[in-house]
């Protein structure tokens, strides 16, 4: 495994203060790049931006949160509450060779390391447009590349189940090879550059400034419209916001964020989507995320969310024991007949270009093709398999599809995987809540709170199924009485 902790070496950005990106000391939110940072709403207005008067900022009532906008008096339903001019918005628009060179070796999916060249860019530069928006963001975050070792570990979220990485781990393993690699090819392309064509003002820019500029962008920028494409849709632009993006996540936003032309030119606009009572945070989606997601992007966790889920590798075998701990006959899961293996591979659980992970948790509860293979590996009757539609076989709303005793077995099955899941864990929620009442720093917080998380989540599912499966069986036994 990657080291999970970047080794952190200062960036010396002329009269800026050292940057020094590791996981927060403690739950308290870090401070900014600066003590005394310029007033953003101020700043937006002197550049043409309208912020609604009563629009604020200031520390959540949840201070591990930190600062975010807040109402200080009721704002009516479809207010303007911030409006940024096309200007304001920092995006990846090189006017310098080697960081255009440089951003062409980012990979796609790492997006947010090409804004962040910009940013750094703008942060070395002395008397930077953007300065008062950067000063004031913050000097750390608690992202899990810059966990200690020891907290990745405390994660604790790739029990035996998954059977190979765990995606989580994969792309936190990833972003910090690419950061070791990337800091190799910038080191490079500065070598031997003189002052002026220097695209840093001569300032070194090593892991640690290229973590944190990556976790700034990922953690804060938006992924707007831009150019309409000739199909009719536009293509995504990453955008740093000053002062939207302190609008703090929410599943039932108060707030969204709406883009219009003015004289051919973008502005952007956040508009209460509901009426906002005094003292109530501004708050956008960020999207229906699961907290691997959140975690990983935003260094944070959301208690009891409804789109998390757990990642399991399909494995017969596993299927095997989990059907015959929860007493089920003749499991035939490592050993498909011939039309059940034909079902999996339209389901894509065998073959060659099989994708094998599947998911426990979030809006389906089970995921469907993991059902329908349960089903269809439990039935004996082909014909009845052959007269559902394979949709209905994925989907838990069809009740019993193929009978209540081939339902109970496939939910109990399920359940024994859960309990397997959770034998996996070294510790229980109750230990989990006793190291966090002892005090613990922020990233192992995060750590504890994750994993707790997820936990909860495996016994949300095992709970849902066995009432499923108790009310099948009443109905069964109903029926035969």
């Amino acid at each position: 495994m990657v080291a999970s902790k970047i080794v952190m070496a200062s960036l010396s950005l002329t009269h800026r203060r050292a940057l020094t990106c590791a996981a927060t000391a403690s739950a308290a939110y870090p401070a900014r790049l600066v003590p005394h940072p310029p007033d953003l709403i101020k700043w937006v207005r002197k550049e043409g931006g309208f912020v609604h008067q009563a629009v604020k900022i200031a520390q959540q009532h949840d201070e591990t949160i930190g600062l975010g906008l807040v109402a200080s008096e009721d704002i009516p339903k479809g207010s303007d509450l911030i409006a940024l001019p096309h200007h304001i918005p920092l995006s990846f628009e090189f006017d310098h060779p080697v960081l255009s060179n440089l951003a062409r070796k980012v990979p796609e999916e790492l997006w947010a390391m090409k804004l962040g060249l910009k940013l750094l860019q703008e942060r070395a530069k002395v008397g930077s447009f953007w300065w008062p928006y950067i000063s004031n963001l913050p000097e750390t975050y608690s992202i899990p590349i810059f966990f200690p070792g020891e907290d990745i570990r405390n994660l604790q979220y790739a029990p035996l189940l998954h059977q190979m990485l765990a995606i989580f781990f994969y792309q936190v393993n990833k972003r910090c090879r690419f950061l070791l690699d990337f800091d190799r090819e910038v080191r490079h392309a500065l070598e031997n550059l003189k002052l002026d064509d220097h695209p840093f003002g001569g300032q070194n820019v090593d892991a640690s400034s290229l973590g944190w500029a990556m976790s700034a962008v990922s953690s804060r920028a938006f992924r707007l419209h831009g150019k309409k494409l000739l199909d009719g849709t536009h293509n995504n632009v990453p955008m740093m916001l000053p002062l939207i993006d302190m609008c703090n996540h929410s599943f039932n936003p108060n707030s969204q964020i709406v883009q219009e032309q003015d004289a051919g030119n973008l502005k952007i606009l956040v508009v209460a989507e509901t009426a906002i009572k005094q003292n109530d945070p501004l708050v956008l989606n960020y999207g229906c995320l699961n907290n691997d997601l959140f975690l990983l992007d935003y260094g944070f966790v959301i208690p009891s969310n409804p789109y998390d889920c757990i990642e399991l590798k399909y494995d017969g075998a596993l299927l095997d024991a989990a059907s015959m701990a929860a007493g089920i006959s003749s499991p035939n899961f490592s050993a498909p007949a011939l039309w059940q293996k034909e079902v999996l591979s339209q389901l894509n659980l065998e073959g060659e270009a099989s994708i094998l992970k599947v998911s426990l948790g979030g809006p389906e509860l089970v995921e469907g093709r993991l059902l329908a293979a349960l089903r269809v590996l439990l039935a004996s009757d082909m014909e009845t398999v052959h007269k559902h539609d394979l949709n209905a076989l994925k989907s838990l709303s069809a009740e019993a599809p193929l009978g209540i005793a081939n339902e109970v077995a496939a939910f109990r099955t399920i359940i024994a995987l859960c309990v397997i899941a959770l034998g996996h864990f070294p510790t229980k929620i109750m230990d989990d809540e006793s190291l966090l009442k002892q005090g613990v720093s922020g990233s192992t917080e995060l750590a504890i709170q994750f994993r707790m998380q997820k936990k909860s989540l495996i016994i949300d599912v095992m709970r849902n199924l066995t009432r499923r499966v108790k009310s099948l069986s009443s109905k069964g036994a109903t029926a035969q009485g």
